[in-house]
């Protein structure tokens, strides 16, 4: 009879959370995607903006709507250093992340190499005492026939 593998509960818990940590990272990761994304998306829309400015200040502009134009620049810039700033953290919470998730891998691998240890000592056991239960029977089966 075979013993269980005495960590088999705390193997499962690491599994559990080396899963969690995976769908976690998962989910970092898309958020870093969005927050590049938006980025990109903001620095294109003010990149168009700057040529329509260009366009429409090669065309003459109003003091007020060069100062309009000048202002709803200031407001992009602003929103695209924002969102520069939005991307750094998210990029340092996707590290955190993957930091977290390599920890818990090693920790299950861990275990895993010990229930696999395990299972192979168990298995040793359990065949040598087939072997002895086999050696029995042939020695009592030889002792029958020389009778």
């Amino acid at each position: 009879m075979t013993r269980p593998f005495s960590l088999q509960p705390v193997l499962e818990l690491m599994q559990t959370r080396t899963d969690e940590a995976t769908r976690r990272l998962g989910q970092l990761i898309a958020n870093e995607s969005d927050a590049r994304n938006k980025l990109a998306l903001l620095q294109q829309y003010r990149d168009d903006y700057a040529a329509r400015f260009q366009q429409a200040a090669g065309n003459g502009l109003s003091p007020a709507a060069w100062a309009n134009f000048q202002d709803f620049i200031g407001r992009i810039d602003e929103a695209i250093s924002q969102q520069g700033i939005a991307l750094g953290v998210q990029q340092q919470r996707t590290a955190a992340g993957q930091a977290h998730y390599r920890e818990q891998r090693a920790k299950l691998k861990a275990l895993d190499t010990l229930s696999q240890r395990h299972r192979a000592s168990e298995s040793i056991i359990e065949g040598r005492r087939e072997q002895k239960l086999l050696d029995e029977f042939a020695a009592r089966t030889r002792d029958r026939a020389s009778d």
